[in-house]
């Protein structure tokens, strides 16, 4: 279990993490979203002691991080997948690693094995491509067989086996009783992996909640297909429903039930071909609840020259 408490940290004048608080519980894959500059990267280092947080505190199963005797086999992360000597085999790498914790040769081969890299263990890690060093990184996260597992951007440069590699990965460690905390930037990824999700914007969090709870508060609309478009159109607006169109004879409607808009389509002699609920998506229900949180706003392009 990670655990942090009116979690705070400054540099000079900015605030990049604002007394935050939340518990990070074993057994399920919790998921770690926010904007750029939310806050997520300095979170994540208070919790390995990479980082000192200027108030408040953070601990995993009851300690700070430091204070256990064999860290890697409390928390294993991937901060950053190019975290080794490119000098190193990949294998040497892990040796090494390993040899800080008394964690035997034969785990460093177990790891190996387990993320795909067998094969490539002699090979130098300075000429392996990004998705090889992130599970290179997978790899040493899980050296120690740790209790609690941190992995940032994980699915970053890795083909879709990989990408599909990594979400059993996280499926299995949690099924296994294991704390998993989980960050990216990959929407649909979250979607399918995710059982929990803390959600960051300016450093402060913005919902800390079941995947479930965050879709459903995305809202729900309703394609409908329909007749005389217009008229069902008005119908619904008078309702109070918000209306987007599409092609000739199609709507989205949020606000109303799908039976409410099928008795003001009955009510009006329309026929409707088609009426289909649809929820939100992660990535809709996300970019509701960070609209106002982005610190760093693009202009959409004109297409015009300067």
């Amino acid at each position: 279990m990670i655990e942090a408490r009116n979690l705070t940290k400054t540099y000079g004048d900015k605030t990049v993490v604002d007394d935050i608080t939340f518990t990070i519980q074993p057994g399920r894959v919790t998921g770690f979203l926010g904007p750029n500059g939310a806050g997520k990267s300095t979170t994540m280092r208070m919790i390995l002691g990479l980082d000192t947080p200027t108030s408040g505190s953070v601990t995993v199963d009851g300690r700070h991080y430091g204070q256990h005797r064999a860290p890697l086999q409390e928390v294993g992360a991937l901060l950053d997948a190019r975290a080794f000597h490119p000098s190193r085999s990949a294998r040497n790498h892990l040796l090494a690693m390993a040899t800080t914790h008394g964690i035997s040769a034969r785990r460093v081969d177990e790891v190996l094995q387990l993320t795909g890299l067998a094969e490539v263990a002699g090979r130098r890690a300075g000429n392996f491509s990004l998705g090889m060093g992130q599970r290179l990184g997978i790899a040493g996260a899980l050296l120690g067989d740790p209790k609690s597992v941190i992995l940032d951007e994980p699915v970053n440069g890795l083909d879709p086996d990989g990408v599909l590699w990594v979400r059993h990965l996280a499926r299995t460690l949690a099924d296994e009783g294991r704390t998993v905390f989980l960050s990216s930037h990959l929407m649909s990824e979250m979607a399918q992996t995710a059982d929990h999700l803390i959600v960051i914007g300016r450093g402060r969090i913005i919902a800390d909640a079941p995947i479930a709870d965050i879709l459903a508060g995305g809202g729900h609309r309703t394609l409908v297909r329909v007749e005389q478009q217009e008229l069902l159109q008005a119908a619904v607006v008078a309702m109070g429903a918000t209306v987007q169109t599409g092609d000739d004879d199609e709507l989205l409607v949020a606000g109303l039930e799908p039976r409410e808009i099928a008795g003001a389509a009955l009510d009006r002699g329309l026929l409707i071909y088609e009426l289909t609920p649809q929820r939100a998506s992660l990535e809709e229900a996300y970019m509701e609840l960070t609209r106002d949180d982005v610190e760093y706003q693009s202009l959409a392009l004109t297409g015009k020259g300067n």
